[in-house]
């Protein structure tokens, strides 16, 4: 099969196109037929060696599957083959997405939405993932409560607005001024500009300085420490970046507020209460360009590039039906 492998980290031009065996499935295992992927974030920290303790060379990255079963192993009862699926592989487990095909655990795997396209799936399944985990799991996000998404436009952001719609909450985000219209267009009842005003001003004047409940940290940075300042009593912050600065927790203690850091973990479940909202059409992710498998590099490039321009999510289309398949 063809794979894109890292012999070394580096830049986008440490990835090599290679033929390598395609894997076989064992006990309790799947095998898939990508049929798409996606970049994240993690993929070019992982790439440039933030991780390097954990991922041992050459390797195989990459975080998003949508395909197809090609065989199962034994013991396997959940899927056959020309089942539809999608999950995120195991991070720092093994061998990623960026290949012709997968090995998996059937405990992580998921039946497709019927409802997405497989280009489609492989652009929520990490990033939904981590928005579940982040706003519900950990945050408990409950209706009737209120937001702020930092970084609303990009691929966890504009998928954590719709999901926290589809709660009830009052979502206040923040994004540039050529994506506001994108971003109320997924649901956001406040859209700031970053750019041209003062968040915490901004949150504080439209919550008549009552702040919100919760606060999703895309960011990190300044934009993480001075979260406390737009936070309710009892608010929760919760970041999705790792980060060695200093908190501003005397805030966060005036506030009797928690902190939540999240680095997602992979189950069914997710995916399932991700495909339900999928269904009753209150979630669908936007697929902002698009490249071919042995374009990874050139996607790496553009998505570590600051202010690409990318909304939504960069997805690879390693089929060539994946932007038109639904089955």
């Amino acid at each position: 099969m063809q794979a894109i492998s890292l012999p070394r980290f580096g830049g986008p031009d440490a990835f090599a196109l290679s033929e390598i065996e395609t894997p076989v499935a064992g006990a309790g295992e799947v095998l898939v037929r990508i049929h798409a992927t996606s970049i994240n974030p993690l993929d070019y920290q992982v790439r440039r060696g933030d991780y390097s303790d954990l991922v041992p060379l050459p390797a195989i990255t990459g975080h998003d599957v949508s395909g197809v079963v090609e065989a199962v192993g034994s013991g396997v009862t959940a899927f056959k083959p020309g089942d539809a699926v999608w999950y995120t592989p195991k991070i720092f487990g093994g061998p990623g997405s960026y290949a012709e095909y997968h090995v998996a655990s059937e405990a992580i795997v998921g039946f497709k939405p019927a409802g997405l396209t497989h280009l489609e799936a492989a652009c929520l399944s990490l990033v939904g993932g981590t928005v579940w985990e982040a706003l519900f799991t950990r945050a408990g996000l409950r209706l009737g409560e209120s937001i702020l998404v930092h970084g609303a436009a990009g691929g966890v952001g504009h998928v954590a607005v719709q999901a926290a719609k589809a709660t009830g909450a009052f979502v206040l985000a923040t994004a540039s001024g050529y994506d506001a219209d994108f971003v109320r267009g997924l649901g956001a009842d406040v859209v700031i500009d970053y750019r041209t005003e003062d968040y915490v001003a901004a949150v504080n004047r439209e919550t008549a300085g009552a702040g919100v409940d919760v606060v999703l940290d895309t960011i990190g940075g300044e934009t993480l420490g001075r979260s406390p300042h737009v936070l309710a009593q009892l608010g929760r912050i919760v970041s999705i970046v790792d980060t060695s600065e200093p908190q501003n927790l005397i805030e966060a203690w005036g506030r009797n507020a928690s902190y939540h850091f999240v680095f997602t973990r992979q189950n069914r479940g997710k995916l399932n209460e991700l495909a339900a909202l999928v269904a009753r059409g209150q979630l669908k992710p936007h697929v902002g360009k698009i490249y071919p498998l042995a374009g990874i590099p050139d996607a790496h490039a553009e998505l570590e590039r600051p202010r690409n321009g990318v909304r939504g999510k960069i997805g690879i289309a390693v089929v060539d039906e994946a932007t038109s398949r639904r089955d």
